[in-house]
């Protein structure tokens, strides 16, 4: 006869006290795990959050109180949980996972690793870390009604970056300058404004109308014309927009005159952009005062937040936030900078304002505060039982691991509405690893097109391998026979080079860098593949990442920016071209609850019946979903998985 302890049996019991297991994540599915782990009967817990409590998550994050607003996320989850079992061990650290004292060593400590993030470079980060330490990690996701959790094993499974994921959408700088023609170009745009009035400047956010614009010119030599003048200062002595500002003491009026009136009046004269668009209607501050002033507007009614207020309204949002701006910048001394957060009452006012007013000078309609902060923070809504449905899976995974069962863990989706066989859970059989993941193949190996003579080596450090390739803090060296070192992470010992193009030391088509980053125990050989014939505004290209295996459209794109509000920022759903076209549906999460950063924004996809979803891409493999291994034949859970990003 099977012991007992409670629900579980006495040998499993045993382990749980005894094993040590690593939540990274405080959050929304983070305090949720928290508490499931303590009262399941971990006893051995280490907790990992660099953020602090904000009044926004107290409607989620149930171990938080208003009396906690400020403090450590980690920290007073590890309080609240101790007061569910007293006797649980749990070490709280109230850092980046990021962090170099979080190595491979660290890792290996534990038995089992289970994910709460909200963006994918720390999902990246930690996948690495239990490869290289061969620790089990449990990943997981929700995005409003929709979850997923899956379980990543060294040599058994797909790691979380076997599939290639949707990368960031980024707009070309004429249209957020020049031709905006949707609501994030203007959102976009205001934070850009923002951080060129009160943060730190950036030469790729400029904000005044793009002189050099192709579509303004008539010919290729009116466009040739344009670059060259634009990149020369004749007579004229060019300022930066923050040292525009600051000489006229941020008047919020004069402010607001250059950029809703002068810079959409020179816009204007740029003809051939309204040739077959509506052109954009200037804004003057005064006759908008004389104009609208009297008419005093109506209180809208419904939360504030949600409300839409009239141009005028909007001007005065403008003339306060700035103003509130401008002391906050004072206050912080000279040569301080502000930097954006949608929690921060007066940026939040600043982008709102600034948006809406540009939306309303190109045509569109204007949005309330709420729907610009989800669009300008990444923010996808956040729904407290998707959380704890989710965290319950991941401890049910977790003892699945814990009991020696790792053939029968499955990536288990999570769906808004019940499929055909009316049930919302929908387990699928866990992919091997993909033969050619640049992460956990035995040797990862990528070939990269890019222009040696005009790549710099710190955009090949920041952009190309931290970025795209999520090392953080790579060291390269040149297989050129003499060992030449490009980058190295120890501080200063390369910076020489940051400013010289790869050409400068004889990279050429054909050249092979070796990078290496000691924290996450990786290497990766990298080819280069130089091409003068790169798209504008596109640095680099992996080569093998073809359309093909990039996500395509979706049909419901209505529903799709229900759930993102609009976030272009990362995601777009990602689908299997294998899979074929019949009836059931799949989604597939690849972020938090509360943020998708890199990362992770959501989007749904109907009608494309999956044979067996990735819990990222939803790439399929030949077998179908089966919620018992042994089985004979696929059971009934196998129709209807929906899938999400």
């Amino acid at each position: 006869m099977v012991q007992l302890v409670g629900s579980l049996r006495r040998e499993l019991a045993e382990s749980l006290s005894t094993c040590k297991v690593l939540v990274v994540g405080a959050g929304g599915i983070g305090c949720e795990l928290l508490k499931n782990l303590v009262l399941t009967g971990f006893k051995n817990i280490e907790v990992i959050d660099l953020d602090t409590i904000d009044v926004s998550n107290l409607n989620r994050q149930f171990l938080f109180q208003k009396k906690h607003v400020g403090k450590s996320k980690a920290q007073v989850a590890k309080e609240s949980a101790l007061q569910f079992c007293p006797s649980a061990n749990i070490t709280a650290y109230h850092d980046s996972i990021m962090n170099p004292d979080y190595n491979v060593e660290f890792f290996r400590k534990f038995m089992l690793v289970m994910n709460a993030l909200d963006n994918r470079a720390a999902r990246n980060h930690v996948n690495r870390m239990c490869l290289a330490a061969d620790i089990p990690l449990i990943e997981s996701g929700t995005a409003g009604y929709l979850g997923q959790v899956t379980v990543i094993k060294k040599g058994m499974t797909e790691c979380y970056e076997c599939q290639p994921k949707p990368t960031q959408k980024t707009f070309p700088g004429c249209t957020i300058r020049n031709t905006p023609s949707e609501p994030i170009h203007c959102i976009v745009w205001a934070k850009y404004l923002f951080n060129q009035l009160f943060g730190e400047e950036d030469a790729d956010q400029e904000v005044s109308p793009d002189t050099a614009d192709p579509e303004a010119a008539w010919n290729p030599e009116d466009t040739a014309a344009r670059a060259t003048a634009s990149e020369k200062d004749g007579d004229i002595k060019r300022v930066s927009t923050k040292e525009w500002a600051r000489s006229t003491g941020y008047d919020s009026v004069k402010l607001f005159n250059k950029l809703f009136k002068d810079d959409i009046m020179y816009l204007l004269t740029m003809d051939k952009l309204w040739k077959k668009r509506k052109a954009p209607i200037p804004l003057d501050w005064q006759q908008l005062e004389n104009s609208m002033r009297p008419q005093e507007e109506s209180p809208a009614s419904g939360l504030k937040d949600q409300q839409v207020l009239g141009v005028w309204g909007y001007c005065q949002l403008f003339q306060h936030s700035v103003e509130t701006l401008r002391l906050q910048l004072q206050e912080k001394g000279e040569g301080s900078e502000l930097v954006w957060d949608k929690d921060d009452p007066p940026a939040m006012d600043f982008v709102t304002a600034a948006a809406n007013l540009r939306m309303h000078i190109f045509s569109m309609n204007m949005k309330s505060r709420f729907d610009v902060k989800s669009m300008a923070g990444n923010i996808i809504p956040a729904i407290a039982t998707t959380n704890a449905v989710i965290a319950g899976l991941i401890v049910l995974e977790g003892l699945k691991i814990l009991s020696g069962e790792l053939e029968s863990c499955r990536t288990i989706f999570l769906n808004k509405c019940p499929n055909l066989r009316k049930k919302l859970l929908v387990p699928c059989i866990l992919d091997p690893p993909s033969a050619n993941c640049y992460v956990c193949a035995s040797k990862p190996e990528v070939t990269v097109k890019l222009n040696v003579q005009k790549t710099t080596v710190l955009s090949l450090q920041d952009r190309i391998l931290k970025e795209r390739f999520g090392m953080v803090a790579p060291d390269v060296q040149i297989e050129d026979g003499k060992g030449t070192i490009l980058i190295s992470s120890e501080e200063g010992e390369t910076e020489a080079n940051n400013n010289k193009f790869l050409g400068d030391f004889g990279i050429r088509n054909g050249s092979r860098l070796q990078a290496d980053d000691f924290l996450q125990d990786y290497t990766l050989l990298i080819n280069v593949l130089h091409t003068e014939e790169l798209e504008r505004d596109v640095e680099f290209e992996v080569v093998g990442e073809a359309p093909d295996k990039a996500p395509p459209p979706q049909n419901n794109q209505e529903e799709v920016n229900s759930i993102t509000n609009g976030n272009k920022d990362s995601a777009q759903p990602s689908t299997s071209s294998k899979a074929p076209a019949e009836d059931d549906d799949i989604m597939i999460v690849d972020s938090d609850e509360e943020e998708a950063a890199a990362s992770s924004s959501v989007a749904a996809t109907s009608g494309t019946k999956r044979k067996h979803p990735d819990a990222e891409t939803g790439e399929t493999s030949s077998k179908r979903p089966r919620t018992d291994q042994s089985a004979a034949a696929p059971t009934d859970d196998d129709d209807d998985i929906i899938a999400l990003d």
